[in-house]
């Protein structure tokens, strides 16, 4: 499963665009999210089970690139990495897509979400290396040109 990389189709539905039919800078975020929640169940679980496990991935960073507008009724597509790996933190890398009628792709948006792993009850940091190492593996083999690595010594246990 080396470099599981995902693809999400997003349609830019009405709702998502201001006055002049461009998506809003604030869906891009939402356009991630369902991303990275199709890239969580390539991996083979999903996050309800994540939790049901007793671990929740709280978004503590996020950046993204606007690069080019989407507008209403385009077909996107986002796809989703695993970018860097540590046992108490996740990386995510998105690409926010347009194929046109000739079949040429345009890059609209890059971006990044950057993941705690903490408890569910105490949501404090806990270590997915030590908490479910079958995960953490799945996940280390799943990495694309990101970085496993150790976790810099903040908040894992």
């Amino acid at each position: 499963m080396r470099g599981l990389t995902t693809e999400s189709a997003v349609t830019v539905r009405y709702a998502e665009t201001d006055q002049m039919g461009v998506a809003h800078h604030s869906v891009y975020p939402v356009w991630f999210e369902v991303a990275r929640t199709d890239w969580i169940k390539a991996l083979g679980t999903t996050y309800s089970q994540l939790e049901q496990q007793g671990v929740m991935l709280p978004l503590t960073q996020l950046q993204v690139s606007y690069l080019r507008p989407a507008h209403y009724e385009d077909e996107l597509t986002v796809t989703a990495s695993l970018a860097r790996l540590t046992p108490a933190r996740m990386v995510f890398a998105y690409r926010v897509e347009k194929r046109s009628a000739e079949g040429e792709v345009a890059l609209l948006s890059e971006g990044t979400t950057l993941h705690a792993v903490v408890d569910s009850t105490t949501f404090r940091p806990c270590n997915l290396k030590k908490r479910m190492p079958t995960l953490y593996e799945s996940l280390q083999s799943s990495l694309t040109d990101g970085i496993a690595g150790q976790d810099e010594g903040k908040g894992a246990r």
